[in-house]
């Protein structure tokens, strides 16, 4: 086969025609998937480009690319992923555009992921609803998933941004649709008040919405809004603070603390001998952004020391590298994590 000849990845993928080691063009079969593939102005082939240090010329259903050999094979990998997402009727916009380039990079890194073959199609791990799909878009939140699926209670840890709590809620609310569990329990420590919730004005459901406003704004993602509040009004999504639920067993339910790193020793105890036959537990939290008093021990500190290894618990570990909110997001994780660091050796030169 010459330079010029053409050769097909897959019956439904794009078509590759090389022209040398480090530039091939990449041809789509459908015009409109083309389209959107690319996106508009081509703001998802700048943003390959950006990341990838690659050229990427769009022209008609055609892309030709050229640069460092591995970089445009991760290129290549990632246009054929998104196309087969739209192929599926998904839709592509430049997160996930973001998401397929990190995890085309880990597969060249040779991460130890049981998704990915080194050079082969991206097969990234998701959570489905009637609402909405969602797709991993780092290699530690296609981790996060598959931990998920596989283990009853799965601790998710790492700075803001990551999607742990998220894909938590993502979770509970595909096996609920599914009828895996009967029910699902949202609970997170109400610091800020002490949890001397009687202080605050109106019924229970009022005096903790503002700290279980993330897993709410969740769930409205994933579940039509009415049938959110239908569940919540039957109980079968129940709001439980952490200080209400000592002496109960969670059973056929899949059960969420989110904020751990602000729970006591005593209740991670607590919360973590609620769950009960047919239950998945899912603990998230950031160890870095404790808001305890000082000189209390962290019970999800404590607790990832005690149950390490112990069968049917896995930990994630997601990190700046897994932030997929704005770039800002990470920039400034890493800022502050390195600014830890620095009085973190201060105070041990100093004993």
């Amino acid at each position: 086969m010459n330079g010029h000849d053409v050769m097909t990845s897959s019956p439904h993928q794009s078509k590759i025609v090389p022209a040398d080691a480090d530039h091939f063009v990449l041809t789509f079969e459908n015009n409109r998937y083309a389209s959107e593939l690319f996106g508009q102005f081509d703001q998802n082939l700048k943003l390959l480009e950006q990341r990838l240090n690659i050229d990427a010329r769009a022209r008609g259903n055609s892309v030709a690319i050229s640069g460092d050999v591995v970089a445009t094979n991760q290129a290549r990998r990632a246009l054929d992923y998104l196309y087969g997402r739209l192929q599926s009727g998904g839709s592509v916009e430049l997160s996930d555009v973001e998401g397929a380039i990190r995890m085309a990079i880990a597969a060249d890194d040779q991460l130890s992921l049981p998704t990915m073959e080194r050079k082969a199609k991206l097969s990234m791990a998701q959570i489905s609803t009637r609402k909405k799909t969602i797709v991993a878009r780092t290699p530690m939140q296609d981790t996060y998933i598959r931990a998920l699926e596989r283990s009853e209670l799965v601790f998710g840890v790492g700075p803001a941004g990551t999607g742990k709590t998220y894909l938590a809620v993502a979770y509970a609310a595909q096996l609920l649709e599914r009828g895996a569990v009967d029910r699902i329990v949202l609970s997170r420590p109400a610091v800020e008040a002490g949890e001397r919730l009687g202080f605050l004005p109106g019924d229970m459901k009022e005096k903790v919405d503002p700290y279980l406003r993330p897993l709410y704004d969740a769930l409205y993602d994933m579940m039509p809004g009415d049938k959110v509040e239908r569940a919540i009004t039957a109980g079968v999504i129940e709001i439980a603070p952490l200080a209400f639920m000592r002496g109960r067993t969670l059973a056929n339910a899949a059960v969420i603390l989110d904020e751990a790193q602000n729970t006591t020793s005593m209740q991670m105890k607590m919360f973590l001998t609620r769950l009960g036959e047919n239950g998945r537990m899912i603990v998230t939290g950031d160890p870095s952004q404790v808001d305890l008093p000082r000189g209390v021990t962290s019970g999800l500190v404590e607790a990832l020391q005690i149950l390490k290894g112990v069968e049917g618990v896995s930990v994630v570990r997601f990190s700046d590298a897994d932030v997929v909110r704005h770039p800002m997001v990470a920039r400034i994780v890493r800022a502050y994590e390195a600014r830890t660091a620095v009085q973190d050796e201060s105070e041990r030169m100093d004993r």
